[in-house]
């Protein structure tokens, strides 16, 4: 157990990714009938989604809290937690979580509809609209705390131990879009079981390119900030926002792909005005004393 114990303290990141994975991918497998099950019709997903959401969101934070447990003791596990009740950070971090997501997305979406009435977005063909935000933002909630319990409260600081803010917001981000890889595969077959690209790739282009992206400002607002709890409303208003409230119904492969790459080319667009404000930097400090 002993040796156990020390393998896992040498990668703790390493550890934290398998267990994530293994857990969440077993859970919706288990969810959907199997692998064999994975590349179906979308319509044959689609009355599953939420019970497959809620099968992924346990592993994070459990495995981000065991992971801590492990490595950390009683006293890390209490630190742990302790950064989510951290709420002084100052109006500019709190309008940097809660009016990224929502602000880039919609506004290239009003650009987008001024040359298609695809991009026309969901919110705008609701009828009680007061309660599609609602119903939006609690799912975001959900999403952001289960999930930032582990990427931002125990994967991202032992990152910053080694990497700088950009590194490792893209590392984090490329395993935060990896973890969602499996999503973007099930529901993109046909009825005889095969892929879909058409639907497979716009839908991996979010996860691959806007998702690391995102976690580098993600990354930024951490590091200035320590607050897990900001990094929690950050990702909710993400998840929340653009693909319940705003996903244009009537948004094809193509659509949804342009969408994609101008929001990652915008993201890319702020983390440079962020570097630059920041002296060309994004740290607040050269050291990973956040680490836990």
């Amino acid at each position: 157990m002993k040796r156990i114990y020390e393998v896992i303290y040498r990668v703790p990141f390493l550890f934290y990714i398998i267990i994530t994975f293994v857990f969440s991918w077993s859970l919706l497998l288990v969810v959907i009938g199997g692998p064999g099950r994975i590349l179906v019709p979308n319509e044959e997903a689609l009355p599953l989604v939420p019970l497959a959401i809620v099968a992924m969101l346990p592993g994070p934070a459990l495995a981000g809290v065991l992971a801590t447990l492990l490595v950390s003791g009683r006293a890390g596990f209490r630190e742990f937690f302790s950064r989510l009740r951290i709420w002084r950070a100052g109006i500019p971090s709190y309008a940097a979580a809660l009016l990224t997501a929502p602000l880039i997305a919609s506004t290239i979406l009003f650009v987008l509809l001024q040359f298609s009435p695809e991009y026309l977005p969901a919110i705008a063909a609701s009828d009680d609209k007061v309660f599609f935000i609602l119903i939006g933002i609690t799912a975001g909630l959900l999403v952001g705390l289960f999930e930032e319990i582990g990427w931002t409260g125990f994967a991202l600081p032992w990152l910053r131990r080694r990497y700088g803010v950009v590194s490792s917001g893209l590392i984090l981000g490329f395993m935060w879009g990896a973890w969602h890889y499996i999503l973007a595969l099930w529901g993109s077959g046909t009825a005889g079981g095969d892929l879909v690209l058409g639907r497979f790739l716009p839908e991996m282009l979010f996860y691959v390119a806007v998702l690391p992206v995102y976690r580098v400002l993600m990354a930024w607002l951490y590091e200035h900030t320590g607050s897990l709890l900001l990094a929690v409303l950050m990702h909710a208003m993400l998840t929340g926002i653009v693909p319940n409230i705003l996903m244009p119904p009537a948004i094809t492969g193509s659509g949804l792909t342009i969408w994609y790459l101008i929001m990652a080319a915008v993201l890319w667009f702020f983390v440079g005005l962020a570097s630059r404000a920041n002296g060309g930097q994004l740290a607040a400090h050269t050291s990973g004393e956040q680490a836990v």
